[in-house]
């Protein structure tokens, strides 16, 4: 209990295998609520601001959150309330919706930003599948941030060559993330 009667009690501390659970689930799921929250204030800086708070709001109420339930689901609705929020302290609602409306929005990217989870852990394994020449070439110029043409340059090839490979990679990666999409939905 507090000593000011008009400061909220405290949550009770968690103990070390609850705070240890939330710091890997939030680990687990901090690029996909950075997409969601991206895609509902439309600008990185503010988004990394928003979640940070509703990282914080979420910290004080892990409590509440049942073990075991879908994480994602409970984290996504925190972090709405904390973009709610955040466009009513800022004003930076470029659109004024009602909150009926910005619930629907935000549930269907909460749906959105779970397909992205599941086509990017396709999309891993399908570039696992990849000849390594081809996974080189796609590791050199998607993570690496090599351009195309020095990557020519450092296989003695015409540019257009790596371009050529790189279209043809990607449409067999896409096949791929198709197939495994559809396996996953099966």
């Amino acid at each position: 209990m507090t000593d000011d009667p008009g400061q909220p009690e405290s949550p009770a501390p968690l103990p070390v295998e609850r705070q240890e659970e939330f710091v890997l689930l939030l680990n687990g799921a901090h690029a996909l609520l950075l997409r969601y929250v991206m895609s509902l204030v439309g600008n990185r800086h503010d988004a990394e601001d928003v979640l940070q708070r509703a990282s914080v709001s979420m910290w004080r109420r892990f409590g509440m959150f049942e073990p075991g339930t879908d994480f994602i689901a409970w984290a996504t609705t925190v972090a709405f309330y904390e973009v709610r929020n955040f466009q009513r302290v800022t004003g930076r609602s470029r659109l004024a919706f009602d909150d009926e409306l910005m619930q629907t929005l935000a549930a269907e990217r909460a749906v959105q930003v779970r397909q992205w989870s599941v086509r990017a852990e396709a999309l891993e394994v399908c570039v696992e599948k990849l000849d390594p020449a081809s996974r080189d070439l796609v590791e050199a110029i998607y993570t690496q941030g090599q351009a195309a043409d020095a990557v020519a340059r450092q296989q003695g090839r015409a540019a257009q060559t790596i371009y050529n490979k790189l279209n043809f990679i990607r449409r067999v990666l896409a096949e791929c993330v198709q197939r495994r999409m559809a396996e996953v939905a099966s």
